[in-house]
Order: C-alpha cells, then structure tokens, then sequence
C-alpha cells in the first residue's frame, strides 16, 4: 500500500512537471519543452522542433565519437611517424554530400511551417491588436466594432487600493497569476479562424501565445497579420515579446477561448454595454498615462 502512495506521487509529480493543464496555458516552473499546443500551427513547431533535437543530437554524438577515436588513433604514441596523406576522395565527397542532405531534411519541413503560419487563411473573424506603453488594445470589427483594453492586474501594485485590490482577489481567487492576467481578456469562439491584425501606436511591440505558436511584431503605422485556431476551450496566456519600455514586462496577453453559444452570448454583451469596456478600468498599475 505504501509502495502504491510513492508510485501514485512519483507520477503526480511528473504531471506537474511535464504536462500542461487543458484549462490554462502559461509557463510553469521546472517545465520542460514547449506548453502544450492549442492549434496546428503549434503542433507542427512541436514536431519540427523534436526532429531537429534528433539531428543535433546525432551530429553531436558523431563528431564527439569521431574526435575521441582520432585522439586514441592517431595519439603520438601510436603514430611515431605522422601519415602525410593530403586528401581522400571518397571521405571530402561524404563529408560534402552528407550535411547536404541534413540541410534538405531540415529544409523541406521548416518551408513547409513557414507558409503554413505565414499564410493567413480565410478568416472566419477578425481581431485588431494595437500595443500601446503598456497595455494591449483590442477591436472587433466583425462584431459591432466592440473595443476594450487589456491591462495588466499586478497585486503588489503599491498605487492600487485596497478596495481594488480585494476585488481583483476575489475575482482570480487561487487562479490569478502576476504578469500574466489582465482586467479584460480577448474572448474567441473554438475551432475559429481567427485573422489577428497587429499594430502599434507608440513605440514596436509583439503580440506572442506561445500556445498558439504565433509571435507577430507590430510597428507604428504598420499592420502586420497572423492567424490562429484554438482547438481546445481554455485560457492561453502570453506576453509582448519585443523590448517596449522600462515596463515591458507588466504588459501580458490572456485569450479565452470559450464555446461558440458562449461567445455570442459575449459579443451581445459587449455590443448592449456600448463600448464601456473601452473605458478606464480599476487595474491602476498600466494605464494611458504610464
């Protein structure tokens, strides 16, 4: 029986370490590898990225066997008088065509995930982020052009008050996660195209969800593009990933992505409260004027 409860905490503890929970995505501590993907884009940059882990570790394997043989071979001692061989041809000819072929094996999966998350496909719906210092601002032309800010809600804000601060506990209770939840979400339907244009009003910023397997700069009177399609209903997290300010840090994206009745129902509300999420929020600590 005791033997059964360490089994049973042994693989507790591995989930914790090696698995990601379908409900929220964000880094964990110890994690190892990229977080769990939530669409086919991030699938793709999961596999690529284990086949290249194979190569290397193969290259690196051979040419730290071939230097310990050459070490032992062809020592001194083994070798009084030195080999004045100047070439092979069969050897310069493997050594020629073999990092050839690695290249074409890396090349042809690496292309194809290029075009694959470069090229927007037809969009079901369209989204508009714009960064600001530091916060993100987003649009939903398709959608009653609702439109609302997203910043971030620190609780060791030294500038929030305790009245703040309660509700926002009260709100994320044992969820909430510093530099990494914010006072309004982007909300997207499941299984949707999803057209994200991306843009900036100040200075460059980078809209990245590492679970969507998407990272696109956006650049001051600029309208870069990407796209995604969550897969799985949950809350993915992110944050801007291009040096914006002293506080580049505090300026996090969270996406919910919520049934398809369920983000009607959002939309509805948003389009009946006339924009009031677009207003001042109580999350103090990023605002227009910091």
């Amino acid at each position: 029986m005791q033997v059964k409860k360490v089994f049973s905490t042994i693989l507790g503890l591995f989930g914790v370490l090696f698995s990601s929970n379908a409900v929220a995505s964000y880094a964990r501590d110890w994690q190892m590898g990229f977080q769990e993907a939530a669409t086919a884009v991030m699938r793709d940059i999961n596999d690529f990225h284990n086949l290249l882990l194979i190569i290397i570790t193969l290259i690196t394997v051979f040419v730290l066997a071939l230097l310990v043989y050459t070490m032992w071979r062809f020592s001194a001692k083994r070798n009084p008088t030195p080999s004045k061989t100047t070439h092979h041809t069969a050897l310069e000819m493997i050594w020629t065509v073999v990092p050839v072929v690695i290249l074409v094996v890396i090349a042809v999966p690496s292309f194809k995930l290029l075009y694959f998350s470069d090229v927007v496909p037809k969009a079901d719906m369209t989204i508009k982020a714009t960064g600001y210092q530091w916060y993100w601002s987003y649009e939903y032309p398709d959608h009653g052009n609702a439109s609302f800010d997203a910043n971030v809600v620190d609780l060791r804000d030294p500038e929030m008050s305790d009245e703040d601060r309660n509700m926002w506990k009260a709100k994320f209770g044992d969820d909430y996660k510093r530099l990494l939840d914010t006072d309004n979400s982007l909300v997207v339907p499941v299984n949707t195209t999803v057209r994200v244009q991306v843009t900036a009003g100040d200075v460059l910023h980078s809209w990245a969800v590492p679970a969507f397997g998407v990272k696109t700069d956006g650049v001051p009177g600029r309208l870069n593009e990407t796209w995604f399609k969550a897969e799985k209903i949950g809350t993915y997290y992110g944050q801007c990933s291009e040096l914006c300010g002293s506080r580049h840090g505090f300026m996090p994206i969270r996406v919910e992505v919520v049934s398809k009745p369920d983000f009607e129902k959002w939309v509805k509300k948003q389009v009946a409260d006339s924009g009031n999420l677009g207003s001042p929020t109580v999350a103090t600590l990023t605002n227009h004027n910091r």
